[in-house]
């Protein structure tokens, strides 16, 4: 199989975490998916992600000390493969796993996917519990050298025929519940193994992309968390979908400030099936699972900033929030259909200007789609911006008008002087493209 037509375009759907952290139940899944299936599906969100520690029965009970619990409560299987929690997936019980909850979320007409830790579960290893459908046993494959600094669940993998055949065991299971997507962390960098060659997630990825190879369903593979080594783009490029260009990211101006030359890095990088990723989009309500529920702190002008660099940009589209709570103006952001279509796969993105102040977006079309074009104000106060024609246009008659339309407003615009001019709001963005005279 081709990994690269798992993805024509950039995924876009829902995951959990930024709303629920460790704490979703398969009753919030299914009602985030309900509403996808109603309300976005068709502007195409489709992907419905259960992030981190699904299979830990005691997550969020001790929120006031731990993120994730040391040696916590986590359900296995007799091959140390991890399955559902059954009381927060009642639909698991009996050895079914997620099955059942992909099963329903195929029904709506979407797509299902699941986070997991690289490695392989350190009760597995210390048990020696047999890995299926192998000779081999999990202190086999795993490498206790290498672990995580953020979360105690997992130990590494060898790069031997015992990891392989692990990884190899958990994609064939996770197969056949009808996973579409699977979103691995720390693997696409590390906050503790600074040196590349110490690292073994490079070896983790290339056993996850093979074992996806062998199970004979096509799975996206994104990479997380960042930010990404530009040096290593061909890495995640032969092996995975999707890799994280930055850290988490939350709705704080400096951060989504500070993605405009993380995308000027990774512009040349995206192609199909293969996408630098932005994160998640942290918009409307967020954090009930970390203890302190809040609304997206970026003004509304922020959030069409963040919007607009991630279409243009042509970063894969993930909301954190929970679906069910949208407002009809958050819900307006992320249905912008002509702002949309910027994801199609003809499409490419660049920036031709990036100053303290100010950025410039470009995004065209292989086929001769219309050009589209993003003013961004980066200063705390209003700004007057403006761009020639002829930056991102070829064959710029200098006798002749153009037509625009704003993507935001829909207002349209006539050139003067083969230029575009216009105010913009603090942090704001006004994204032109060009309509049909």
């Amino acid at each position: 199989m081709n990994k690269n037509n798992f993805a024509p375009t950039p995924p876009m759907g829902w995951n959990s975490y930024d709303y629920y952290d460790t704490t979703v139940t398969e009753k919030d899944v299914r009602a985030n998916a309900d509403y996808m299936a109603a309300h976005l599906k068709q502007y195409g969100w489709t992907y419905v992600v259960v992030d981190i520690e699904w299979y830990s029965n005691d997550a969020g009970t001790m929120r006031d000390k731990y993120q994730y619990i040391p040696f916590g409560d986590d359900e296995m299987d007799a091959y140390g493969r991890l399955l559902p929690s059954p009381h927060r997936f009642p639909s698991s019980e009996g050895g079914k796993g997620f099955a059942p909850l992909a099963d329903y979320v195929h029904g709506l007409g979407l797509k299902f996917g699941i986070h997991i830790m690289r490695g392989i579960p350190r009760g597995a290893a210390q048990k020696h519990l047999p890995i299926y459908n192998s000779r081999f046993t999990a202190n086999e494959a795993a490498d206790a050298s290498s672990v995580c600094l953020w979360n105690p669940d997992m130990y590494g993998i060898c790069d031997n025929e015992a990891g392989q055949a692990y990884y190899d065991s958990i994609i064939a299971l996770y197969a056949e519940w009808g996973v579409d997507f699977i979103k691995c962390d720390d693997i696409c960098d590390s906050r503790l193994y600074r040196e590349p060659l110490v690292f073994s997630g490079w070896h983790e990825t290339r056993m996850l992309h093979r074992a996806i190879e062998k199970c004979g369903r096509p799975i996206v593979l994104s990479l997380s968390p960042g930010p990404a080594h530009i040096d290593r783009a061909w890495h995640y490029a032969e092996n995975a979908n999707m890799w994280r260009i930055t850290d988490d990211l939350w709705d704080k101006w400096d951060l989504l400030k500070e993605m405009f030359w993380r995308c000027e890095n990774w512009q040349d990088h995206v192609k199909k099936g293969c996408y630098p990723d932005c994160d998640m989009l942290p918009l409307g309500h967020l954090g009930k699972g970390f203890g302190h529920a809040w609304e997206c702190s970026l003004t509304h002008d922020e959030q069409k900033t963040m919007m607009t660099l991630w279409c243009m940009f042509r970063s894969p589209l993930m909301l954190g929030c929970e679906l069910t709570l949208l407002d009809e103006w958050t819900k307006s952001l992320i249905t912008n259909e002509p702002l949309l279509s910027l994801l199609k796969a003809d499409r490419r993105g660049r920036q031709i200007v990036r100053t303290d102040t100010c950025a410039v977006w470009v995004n065209e079309s292989d086929n001769g789609g219309a050009a589209c074009v993003a003013l961004f104000n980066l200063k705390d106060t209003e700004a007057s911006l403006s761009v020639k024609l002829s930056d991102f246009m070829e064959d710029v008659d200098a006798g002749r008008e153009y037509g625009f339309c704003e993507l935001w407003d829909d207002a349209r615009i006539r050139t003067v002087h083969q230029t575009i001019e216009t105010d913009v709001a603090p942090h704001g963005v006004k994204v032109f493209m060009r309509v049909s005279e």
